[in-house]
């Protein structure tokens, strides 16, 4: 009987110790997050625009070669940012379906501001939102991101009757295909990367964002994406 009792408070005691080892390691793990979070928000506003760049390069750079981290796309992080968000970068892109700028850039949840429009075209919606994203929520770097056999740049090659709205975009398209006259090499290329050009010089327009520019806070770069590849390509 004593040989009972005995197992029996020692069964209870390692089961009470085995709870407070448990709640501790949960105490611990959370601190640890907490920890982490207060590292990364602190990191992020440490984040200079060409740090952001990098940051999407690097990402890049892991998609193309396979290699993708796949960062924060977890339900810690999901929790995380419906309590608000902090974008390190905005991307203006294309529309088309094969070009997410999360997955491209190897990002998650909460690290990108994306504004994506056929043609990757600079209206005053798309500069409101970057406006946004930038000087509201800390955008460190624009990056417009145009991409090789974008149907709506050949659509404005090829000049021809549009139905609907359709117009409206190859119009601010048509800029670029002045400025590419003349280019030796791959016609669509050629007007795609100038047309790059156009909206980032368009978006340099708006006083939000030279401002930001001019005070060192913001950085805007182009780049071309290939659809074969998954590289993309700064555009100056």
């Amino acid at each position: 009987m004593k040989g009972k009792v005995i197992n029996y408070i020692s069964r209870r005691n390692l089961f009470k110790f085995g709870a407070t080892a448990v709640g501790t390691g949960l105490v611990t793990s959370k601190l640890g997050i907490d920890l982490l979070d207060a590292q990364s928000v602190e990191a992020k506003q440490n984040l200079t625009p060409d740090n952001a760049i990098e940051q999407l390069m690097q990402g890049n750079k892991r998609f193309a070669t396979q290699k993708t981290k796949q960062p924060n796309r977890g339900s810690f992080r999901l929790r995380e940012v419906a309590k608000g968000q902090n974008p390190f970068a905005a991307i203006l892109g294309c529309a088309d379906s094969r070009v997410p700028a999360e997955i491209v850039f190897d990002q998650g949840l909460g690290d990108l501001f994306v504004v994506r429009v056929a043609g990757n075209v600079a209206t005053p919606e798309e500069i409101g939102s970057l406006e946004f994203g930038t000087l509201v929520l800390g955008s460190k770097a624009i990056l417009v991101l145009g991409h090789s056999s974008c149907g709506a740049v050949k659509a404005t090659i090829e000049c021809k009757p549009v139905p609907g709205k359709i117009g409206s975009i190859l119009e601010q398209i048509k800029p670029a295909l002045a400025a590419s006259k003349g280019e030796s090499g791959d016609p669509l290329k050629n007007v795609t990367i100038a047309n790059i050009k156009t909206q980032i010089a368009v978006l340099k327009t708006s006083p939000v964002i030279s401002e930001l520019i001019t005070a060192g806070k913001l950085k805007i770069i182009g780049g071309f994406y290939d659809l074969d590849t998954g590289i993309v390509t700064p555009v100056a």
